[in-house]
């Protein structure tokens, strides 16, 4: 079977997570980041330069940043720049709590495609209760200086049984402050959230009501809603068919073929990036991977395992 990106010099997209380190302990943390909780192997300075000016020869369009919390990994502000300055698409996705007018200042020389932050609950109380350390008015502060600094808004809701019944104060919320986007779905039984997962996961008709609040909430203009696929299983079924033209990069160079998933195609430590799109190609066609992706999509409980890496052979 073939696929689209097996035609494809470069992916669409790369999604790089800087670092492990987090300023928040977020309990459904699909990374496993918080304080003090950056990998021993992340990359240096001079490795990240590596990927980050591969990343331009490549000509990737557009590159997420995200974390742990970007915004305090020591390379951030010179991968941006980097990444910016050669006309790459930027995505700053962060929690907030750091994200102020000097920030933007420099972002906004760049070409910012959005910038996405964390709502997790409309009250301190539930929004802290998740975002362990988090205040929610230094997230509301953030989205109101993005828009102010003229650049786009995006939202994120992570739904658990924690913070799901302010998902509608969520919604207007977001509305409020200028959001074009906001992204939902079910919550990730992934890391930090699957340690969690007794406490966290919402019912059957919590969801229920969620999935009615955002159906009706879709069709009202002015902010995009977009929570399909709803579930990680949803997701990874969407991928095995076709596979997305995105590269997942770790904070230690590492590239995963799938969120869910523990697979690893490449290390960017001894490989380029373009050897690694080559293996993440590669990868959609061996049985290996295709039967991790069958059985995460019929076994919730396996979504748990993801952050437990292991090398593929993407030999075919």
């Amino acid at each position: 079977m073939s696929h689209r990106i097996d035609t494809m010099g470069a992916p669409l997209l790369v999604a790089w997570q800087l670092t492990r380190d987090c300023d928040l302990a977020c309990l459904h943390c699909c990374t496993e980041s918080a304080p003090g909780k950056a990998l021993p192997d992340e990359l240096t300075r001079d490795e990240a330069r590596r990927v980050a000016a591969q990343i331009v020869a490549l000509e990737v369009p557009y590159v997420m940043l995200c974390g742990g919390e970007p915004l305090v990994s020591p390379h951030f502000e010179e991968v941006a720049r980097t990444l910016g300055q050669a006309g790459i698409q930027l995505k700053i996705e962060t929690n907030g709590q750091r994200l102020d007018a000097p920030v933007l200042a420099w972002l906004r020389t760049l070409p910012i495609r959005s910038i996405q932050v964390s709502l997790d609950g409309d009250t301190q109380e539930v929004y802290g209760r998740q975002r362990i350390g988090g205040s929610l008015a230094k997230a509301h502060a953030a989205c109101r200086a993005v828009v102010d600094a003229g650049l786009p808004l995006e939202v994120t809701f992570a739904p658990s049984r924690l913070n799901i019944d302010e998902a509608a104060a969520v919604i207007r919320r977001a509305r409020e402050l200028g959001a074009f986007r906001l992204n939902t779905g079910a919550l990730m039984r992934v890391g930090t959230a699957a340690r969690h997962w007794g406490r966290l996961e919402p019912d059957g008709e919590q969801y229920r009501v969620m999935r009615a609040l955002l159906e009706r909430e879709a069709a009202v203009p002015g902010m995009e809603l977009c929570f399909e696929p709803f579930t990680l299983g949803q997701g990874l079924r969407r991928s095995a068919r076709q596979p997305p033209a995105t590269l997942l990069v770790l904070p230690n160079g590492l590239v995963k073929v799938a969120a869910a998933l523990p697979q690893i195609c490449a290390d960017l430590r001894h490989e380029s990036l373009e050897e690694a799109w080559q293996s993440y190609r590669r990868a959609w066609h061996t049985a290996a991977l295709l039967a991790a992706a069958g059985d995460a999509i019929v076994d919730e409980e396996q979504h748990g395992r993801a952050n437990a890496w292991r090398l593929l052979s993407v030999h075919v």
